[in-house]
């Protein structure tokens, strides 16, 4: 059994540990209105800058410790508190992706960026193209692709990962803890694939563990393979990139000398409910299907009204 560690999911509100918990005026968190139109257009914004130089190290700090942890042993403090954890997602050793889900259950800065108002507040925006919506977490990721040989992350859309929940209003914020580049590995987004679905669905999962970059042509039609051109998100280190659920990206491998790391969160509005009688993340309790994500899973991270209630 793994050591134990604190479960920060008990903690419902940020810590103070990344930023100071006060806000006195969320509105300076708001994206300006024609950034908010060229989401809806696009079906993504990059280069949006959310974290300090500083504060991106406090966290890679806290990941390399993880990091030998993991290297050790995978029964590293906190293992079990994890939703997933694959130290390499590909099997190749040549093409090497580390991916977990729940991290911000096992530590304190990882806990406080899901409730950071700079990416917080400019989601409730972005999870509805008619309305400001409350905002939830719906859970967080870490990813990262060694030098040399890093891996790929295939082409994929992610709410065909998520239709355990319903109705679609997701949203994923993907926060660069390094400079991301064509040689590392940087993030890549298809402009417009937000307008692809199959049968009305989400496109297929063409690869569970992300490995084959191209397996979504199998699926594209005609029309959307002429249409499928990649345009790279070349984040700078503290930037985000915020995407909509069904907008089509994937990222190349890192032949680079350096490490390309990244931590995403995953928001959900408020009222989003469970589709499964299943759990709908690993190692939580059931959320009955129908009843509303909530709770200390599903923390309330922005609410519109806080930012009238001055």
């Amino acid at each position: 059994m793994a050591p134990t560690t604190k479960d920060w999911s008990t903690v419902e509100k940020p810590s103070g540990g990344l930023f100071a918990k006060d806000t006195s005026n969320w509105d300076d968190f708001q994206l300006p209105e024609d950034r908010v139109k060229e989401f809806w257009e696009k079906g993504y914004l990059t280069n949006v800058p959310v974290l300090t130089s500083e504060q991106c190290d406090q966290i890679l700090t806290v990941y390399q410790q993880l990091a030998k942890q993991m290297d050790e042993s995978d029964q590293f403090p906190g293992y079990d508190l994890l939703y997933e954890f694959h130290s390499n997602q590909s099997g190749d050793p040549d093409n090497v992706l580390m991916h977990c889900l729940g991290h911000w259950r096992i530590n304190q800065l990882f806990h406080d960026l899901v409730f950071l108002p700079n990416i917080a507040v400019p989601s409730s925006k972005l999870l509805n193209p008619t309305e400001d919506r409350s905002v939830r977490l719906w859970h967080d990721q870490l990813f990262a692709k060694p030098p040399h040989h890093g891996g790929v992350v295939a082409w994929h859309q992610d709410y065909s990962y998520w239709t355990r929940t319903k109705p679609m209003m997701h949203l994923t914020v993907h926060i660069a803890l390094d400079e991301q580049t064509l040689d590392n590995g940087a993030l890549h987004y298809v402009p417009g694939s937000h307008k692809w679905r199959k049968d009305g669905e989400p496109l297929p999962i063409t690869d569970l563990n992300f490995k084959d970059m191209e397996s979504i042509q199998t699926v594209l039609t005609e029309e959307e393979k002429a249409l499928f051109k990649p345009v790279p998100s070349l984040l700078k280190k503290g930037e985000a990139s915020f995407h909509h659920p069904l907008m089509v990206h994937g990222s190349y491998g890192n032949r680079s000398e350096f490490p390309r790391r990244a931590c995403v969160v995953n928001y959900v509005a408020d009222g989003v409910i469970s589709d499964s009688n299943d759990p709908i993340l690993q190692k939580t309790p059931v959320v009955p299907k129908g009843e509303k994500l909530s709770g200390q899973f599903y923390p309330l991270v922005y609410d519109p009204s806080w930012a009238t209630a001055k």
